[in-house]
């Protein structure tokens, strides 16, 4: 298969498939599995720290009846999903060059990460996107 012409064989004998014309200058379909991967293992980590983190603020300041009793520890959560957050927006930057998303497709994606679920629902569709695109 050549990067001009998206046809494959198809499993059948003399039938081909035609793929989704590949976006002009996008990635080798290996570095985008790669980036891919990597986007959506930190896009369900970065989700499931983000939902811990709105557990740890509704616990902290809703259920306590003063913030300042809370255990110290709870601080490092804010942290954790802190980090967690900046490493999925390189890897999200990242599959959004490879894949030469719109700017404005790479920056909603990007402000996923910040909004409960939602980055579950962005990987979703982008998964989607991406595959179908590329034939992963």
């Amino acid at each position: 298969m050549s990067t001009r012409d998206n046809s494959a064989e198809s499993p059948v004998a003399g039938e081909t498939t035609t793929l989704a014309p590949r976006p002009l200058g996008a990635a080798a379909p290996e570095k985008i599995r790669g980036a891919l991967t990597r986007y959506r293992a930190l896009a369900y980590i970065t989700g499931v720290w983000l939902l811990v983190l709105c557990g740890e603020m509704i616990y902290k300041y809703l259920i306590l009846d003063d913030s300042s009793t809370a255990p110290h520890w709870l601080f490092y959560i804010g942290q954790v999903h802190g980090l967690f957050y900046m490493i999925y927006l390189v890897f999200t930057i990242d599959l959004g060059i490879k894949a030469r998303w719109r700017p404005l497709t790479t920056a909603l994606t990007c402000l996923a990460g910040t909004i409960p679920f939602l980055s579950f629902v962005f990987e979703h569709y982008r998964t989607r996107d991406v595959k179908s695109a590329f034939g992963l």
